[in-house]
């Protein structure tokens, strides 16, 4: 009896395939830790890959937004865009493409405009008003006699006696009368006929007149007497132009009007000469000169 009690304790009954009790314990712990390594190599094995795939999503620069066309849907009708690209096509999370700023549009230049003069010829009104032909300059010889001409007061000064050949002579008997009301040093005057006249063949006169770039207008009132005189007329780095006047019997006279455009700096040049005397002492006068 006691035998068999000692047998059912276990102590030397033999289980089946002649193992006992321990050495089952012992082969499913060894069961339970291989089966562990194995889950925990799965498990680091897993770890592996997924931090491979993870690095392989990595990129050192910004990629390039890429439009994508989507498809509609059956209806046909297009798929209103998403709110980040209705305000102007940014992904959350990406930085939005930089784009090099516009330059700046140049200011738009013209070439300045070519140079240009004209020039007519007609008779002298019996009276010329200064003051309303020359509203930006003028200027009167012979009054106070053949070296001090009276010029308008407040004028732009750009109408420049540059001398000529030959002595001026004053005079009192022109065919027409001048006026002004805005002299000096004579502020006005009401029908003067005085002028200044120089002889013989190649004496004369010469005048300037600047140029400013817009269109301007010169009214040269001058004569001659028993002669024929020449205007020559030429701009600064443009055009020039001839004219001729003649009497060989007694006085005449006659309104220059010439228009004329050239750049800022340049001027106008005129040169009124005897081209031929025709009798005793021939010469050209000048009586006065309006700009506008």
């Amino acid at each position: 009896m006691g035998q068999e009690d000692h047998d059912r304790v276990g102590g030397g009954t033999p289980y089946p395939q002649g193992q006992t009790r321990s050495a089952l314990r012992r082969t499913a712990r060894s069961r339970q830790r291989r089966r562990w390594l194995l889950e925990a190599c799965a498990a680091v094995g897993c770890l592996a890959a997924l931090i491979g795939y993870l690095g392989t999503e990595q990129h050192p620069t910004p990629r390039e937004e890429r439009s994508e066309v989507l498809p509609g849907p059956p209806s046909g009708r297009p798929v209103p865009p998403s709110p980040d690209v209705a305000d102007g096509g940014v992904t959350p999370g990406l930085r939005p493409r930089q784009r090099p700023p516009s330059p700046s549009p140049s200011p738009s230049t013209s070439p300045p405009a070519a140079a240009t003069l004209t020039v007519a010829q007609a008779d002298v009104p019996a009276l010329v008003d200064l003051t309303a032909a020359g509203p930006t300059d003028w200027v009167h010889w012979g009054l106070l006699g053949p070296g001090a001409p009276v010029r308008k007061r407040g004028g732009s000064g750009e109408i420049r006696d540059e001398g000529g050949n030959g002595t001026r002579v004053s005079y009192s008997n022109n065919p027409e009368a001048y006026a002004w009301r805005d002299g000096d040093p004579v502020g006005s005057a009401t029908g003067t006929m005085s002028g200044v006249y120089t002889c013989d063949k190649g004496s004369g006169f010469t005048l300037a007149v600047a140029a400013d770039g817009r269109p301007r207008t010169v009214r040269l009132y001058a004569g001659l007497w028993m002669a024929r005189g020449r205007l020559d007329l030429r701009l600064t780095g443009g055009p020039a132009s001839t004219v001729r006047l003649e009497d060989p019997h007694t006085t005449r006279t006659a309104e220059f009007t010439i228009r004329f455009r050239a750049p800022r700096g340049a001027k106008l040049q005129l040169s009124w000469t005897v081209e031929e005397s025709m009798g005793d002492c021939g010469n050209v006068s000048l009586q006065a000169v309006a700009l506008r």
